[in-house]
């Protein structure tokens, strides 16, 4: 098996023993993305919107990096620390993604690193 390491700097660098993506074939498995900003490292600033919006930015960035666009995302797992923003989550992916949406899973969970509310990763098909 072939895999390659995706890095971009428009993301946050990993936190841990990982790589913010692996190529391997014509997939792109993209790490899981919390709302960091790239340049300081913290969760961004604002309401659940921004720190979602800045999620997505930071997977747009990572698959921008691996030769695709978010269009691409054939799989995308969507972690909340309260399910009540789900709604939310739904109105940001509008503005993110186009038809036909990507295959998803939204799951609640007791915490996410560094008190991040919300957490997503994603499978690229390029």
């Amino acid at each position: 098996m072939n895999k390659e390491a995706i890095f971009s700097e428009g993301a946050p660098s990993a936190i841990g023993a990982y790589s913010q993506a692996i190529r391997t074939g014509q997939f792109v498995f993209i790490s899981g993305q919390i709302p960091l900003d790239p340049a300081t490292m913290e969760i961004v600033e604002g309401d659940f919107e921004a720190r979602a919006r800045r999620v997505f930015d930071n997977l747009k960035a990572i698959a921008k990096e691996a030769g695709g666009e978010l269009d691409q995302i054939v799989k995308l797992t969507v972690y909340l620390t309260d399910l009540d923003n789900f709604a939310t989550v739904n109105s940001v992916m509008a503005d993110y993604f186009q038809e036909p949406y990507p295959a998803r899973a939204a799951l609640g969970v007791a915490a996410l690193p560094k008190g991040a509310d919300v957490e997503a990763e994603a499978v690229l098909a390029v």
